[in-house]
């Protein structure tokens, strides 16, 4: 059994190969010497920020620059509907109406993307190099078509590789696919630094500076992403003596961070579509909301800080079903104890998830801001803040305990067969 393991480790190496791959296959048309020369002089800002969650597909205008946003985007908006209308959320419990909830939210990841395909297209037309050369070399028109069908059938298979990792391999697809994205974005980061470093552009002690608030930020993620409030259950003699020969759990574990990475991707992707469209504008007055809205800047970390604690507390909610987890407990015989069990037990997990929830919106909010903005002040020359830590750190204990978690399944089926 240990065979399965290494199997879907493979699979999921093997999908995320090919993700790495299409990054570097570039949309048909454009002058890639334009390209890099442009996003040399905005590796810091929004497009720096678009750049990191694609991978680097961004700066190469890969066929996935568009990354896996316009997914996470149509995510948000039908989970914010499902929340709105009961029929859309009762949709989402039937096995029949899930497959229905999910080509729903296909059919809007290919709306986003084609807008977004095309404002970056339309964005490109206007964009020449240092000699006045433009980064388009063919026809307008067709630049616009090619581009919009390009990218459009490279979020497509990102999408698709997303969900063949989620159902085949190791983990949830779609946050590997931004984990690999970041994690991929290291070593020319790193490069950048020591080059900096060694023209005089900036100060080892800078360096180190930098380094400090990295690694007390990962400790603060990894120290609160392992903290749990444990509610404890008693079961009645009956509910003992008939579970003898199985596992008992005698509490009930409530993160403290119960929404995961999630408020920030999505906080990440409500920013995103909007900056899209507004960098390929040349109108003056949406130029300026660009800039206000561009990473590091007081605009954009107040937004950033306020999408997270709304998606916090949202995605709880949807999260932690306390009269799912009440109902259960009372149909195994258990309770926790001063409770009564029922409606009251609903509202106390409830009341136990709010406070926790509270802490860890207020947690996410500033790890998502405050160490870009202490980075970015020191003059760092790539987009590296607390929402790409958080990914990179959550992404990797949650694969982590999901490997776990198969191996301990594995060695429970040996056993098994063993026995027989």
């Amino acid at each position: 059994m240990g065979n399965a393991l290494t199997q879907k480790i493979l699979i999921t190496l093997g999908f995320l190969f090919a993700y790495r791959v299409l990054a570097y296959i570039p949309t048909p048309g454009v002058d890639l010497n334009v390209i890099k020369e442009f996003f040399d002089n905005n590796s810091n800002n929004a497009l720096g920020l678009m750049n990191m969650f694609s991978g680097n597909a961004v700066e190469r205008l890969s066929i996935i620059s568009l990354g896996i946003m316009p997914y996470i985007t149509a995510s948000i908006v039908m989970e914010l509907l499902a929340a709105t209308f009961p029929a859309l959320g009762q949709m989402k419990k039937e096995r029949d109406g899930m497959q229905k909830y999910m080509q729903i939210i296909r059919y809007f990841t290919i709306f986003i993307t084609v807008v977004q395909a095309i404002g970056v297209s339309m964005g490109l037309q206007s964009m020449t190099g240092r000699a006045g050369q433009s980064a388009v070399m063919i026809d307008p028109m067709m630049f616009t078509v090619i581009t919009t069908f390009s990218m459009l059938a490279g979020t497509m298979l990102l999408m698709w590789i997303g969900e063949q990792i989620t159902q085949k391999g190791i983990g949830n697809g779609i946050s590997l696919i931004i984990f690999a994205g970041i994690v991929s974005g290291l070593p020319s980061a790193i490069g950048n630094t020591i080059r900096a470093v060694n023209a005089g552009e900036m100060n080892f002690l800078v360096i180190l500076g930098i380094l400090a608030i990295m690694l007390i930020t990962i400790l603060a993620i990894i120290y609160v992403e392992l903290g749990e409030r444990r509610v404890p259950i008693s079961y009645s003699r009956k509910t003992i003596m008939q579970n003898q020969t199985k596992r008992v759990m005698n509490y009930i574990p409530v993160k403290v961070n119960l929404s995961g990475v999630i408020p920030p991707i999505f906080a990440s992707a409500v920013l995103m579509f909007p900056l899209t469209m507004l960098q390929s504008s040349t109108t003056p007055f949406l130029m300026a909301i660009a800039d206000s809205l561009a990473p590091g800047g007081v605009t954009f970390n107040v937004v950033t800080f306020l999408l997270v604690m709304f998606f916090a507390f949202f995605y709880a909610s949807i999260a932690f079903n306390a009269k799912d987890i009440a109902d259960n407990l009372k149909r195994q015989g258990g309770f926790i104890p001063g409770v009564r069990p029922g409606e009251h037990t609903k509202e106390f997990l409830n009341e136990v998830a709010s406070r926790l929830t509270g802490s860890g919106a207020v947690y996410l909010a500033i790890i998502s801001t405050v160490p870009f903005m202490i980075i970015s002040g020191m003059g760092a020359s790539f987009y590296f803040g607390g929402v790409a830590v958080l990914i990179i750190v959550q992404v990797a204990l949650d694969t982590m305990r999901k490997i776990e978690a198969q191996r301990t399944m594995n060695q429970y089926d040996t056993l098994g067969n063993v026995g027989l």
